[in-house]
């Protein structure tokens, strides 16, 4: 059996090589090959020098202008041929066999789409990633003062998901599924740059029939910074993505 993983790179030197050390560290010596692709954007820091020099057995795809998180995935999904695909975010390190126990809670289980594990914070808290589906007031309202238990009730922090469950949404930071799979639905949409294309993919996964399960007995650490909210530039990428989720999807208060 063959998995392979993907991840898009833009300006990742200080996350990078954790991410990479531990990903490839958790899949050796195991019962299948695992092989790791990274599509650098054009990062202008030493993100491609630290996996060129440490990590001579990563594939690197480079990009000479900054194409999104999508499309970067896209671009691997396109090349590779193997059993099972992941896609991993820059910012992440697992210390456990994540992606061994999500591929095989996938063979165990075809009607499954995409699979994505517990996703902790680097303090060992829990960031409450298997969402609902978004909405105007989960997304928006829930950031105001005195709107905050929207905010829980969106990331269903009061619900019990200790076993494997069926979700709404799968988070784009890491989940895996079948390669043909993910080629057949032909990976993110090209409409969204960064944001919302992890909504879309689940949005679509669900109309065919598939199911997105959240699997809490494997986990990832996710050094998560508010990318969105940091800066204006992230704002509008932020906005503009969730318009053209709403546009395509419809608009729910």
């Amino acid at each position: 059996m063959t998995i392979t993983g993907s991840i898009v790179t833009y300006n990742n030197e200080k996350t990078i090589e954790r991410c990479i050390a531990s990903v490839l560290e958790q899949t050796k010596d195991k019962d299948f090959q695992f092989k790791l692709y990274v599509y650098d954007n054009a990062s202008t820091d030493s993100t491609v020098s630290i996996i060129e020099s440490k990590f001579p057995e990563v594939r690197i795809l480079k990009n000479d202008d900054n194409k999104g998180f999508g499309a970067g995935h896209n671009a691997i999904i396109k090349r590779v041929k193997s059993d099972y695909h992941f896609v991993i975010n820059p910012d992440i390190y697992v210390d456990m066999d994540t992606i061994g126990r999500l591929t095989d809670h996938l063979k165990e289980h075809s009607e499954i789409g995409l699979i994505t594990p517990k996703v902790l914070n680097t303090d060992g808290t829990e960031q409450y990633l298997p969402k609902y589906c978004p909405t105007f007031r989960y997304v928006i309202i829930s950031k105001f003062p005195g709107f905050h238990y929207l905010r829980r009730r969106y990331t269903r922090q009061a619900e019990d998901l200790s076993v494997p469950t069926e979700i709404e949404f799968c988070t784009g930071c890491f989940f895996g599924a079948e390669t043909v799979f993910l080629k057949r639905m032909k990976g993110f949409s090209n409409r969204y740059f960064m944001y919302c294309e992890d909504s879309d993919l689940s949005k679509r996964v669900l109309r065919i029939g598939k199911k997105i399960v959240f699997y809490p007995d494997a986990t990832i650490y996710h050094n998560w910074q508010r990318d969105n909210t940091g800066n204006l530039k992230g704002v509008f990428r932020f906005l503009r993505s969730l318009l053209v989720f709403f546009k395509k999807w419809g608009f729910k208060f």
